[in-house]
C-alpha cells in the first residue's frame, strides 16, 4: 500500500473560511457604541476595541470613525492583522475564500478594504494594489462599497 493520499477535487473551488460569532457581550457593546451620539461614538467604539482587542469588527468601526487618514489606516491595519490571526486560528491557511456573504467575515473584509483605501490616500500605491487583488482573491463576487 502506498503512502500517497488521494487528491479530492471539487467543482466548488477553494474552501471558504468563516469566522466564528463574536462574544455576545462584545457584539452588544459595539452596537451600543455605534449608536452613541456624534462625538462620543468614536470614543465608545475605541473602548470596545480596548476591552475586546480581538474583536475585528470594533477595529473596522474605529477605522471608519478615525479623525484622519493615518488614524484610520492604523485602526484598519490592526483589524486586518487581528482578522488574519482569527482566520488562521479557525483553519485558514492563507488561501481559499473569505466571503462577504458570511456576516462574521465582514469585519475583517471591512478592515482590509479600509486599509486599502487609506493606503491609496497616503500614497502607498503598491500596498493599495496588493490589497485590491487580495480582496478579489478572497471574495471574487465582490464586497459592497463602503456606505
Amino acid at each position: 500500500m502506498s503512502d500517497e493520499r488521494p487528491i479530492h477535487l471539487t467543482t466548488q473551488g477553494p474552501p471558504s473560511a468563516v469566522l466564528p460569532e463574536p462574544e455576545p457581550e462584545a457584539k452588544q457593546a459595539l452596537a451600543q457604541a455605534l449608536a452613541a451620539p456624534g462625538d462620543d461614538r468614536r470614543a465608545a467604539v475605541a473602548a470596545v476595541a480596548a476591552r475586546w482587542p480581538r474583536y475585528v469588527d470594533a477595529w473596522a468601526g474605529l477605522g471608519d470613525l478615525g479623525r484622519d487618514d493615518i488614524e484610520r489606516y492604523a485602526a484598519y491595519r490592526v483589524g486586518y492583522h487581528r482578522g488574519l490571526d482569527a482566520l488562521r486560528a479557525n483553519g485558514w491557511r492563507g488561501s481559499g475564500y473569505v466571503r462577504w456573504a458570511h456576516e462574521t467575515n465582514r469585519g475583517f473584509l471591512r478592515a482590509l478594504r479600509g486599509l486599502g483605501q487609506m493606503a491609496d490616500r497616503i500614497g502607498e500605491d503598491d500596498e493599495a494594489e496588493r490589497i485590491q487583488l487580495f480582496i478579489i482573491q478572497l471574495d471574487p463576487t465582490g464586497i459592497p462599497a463602503q456606505g
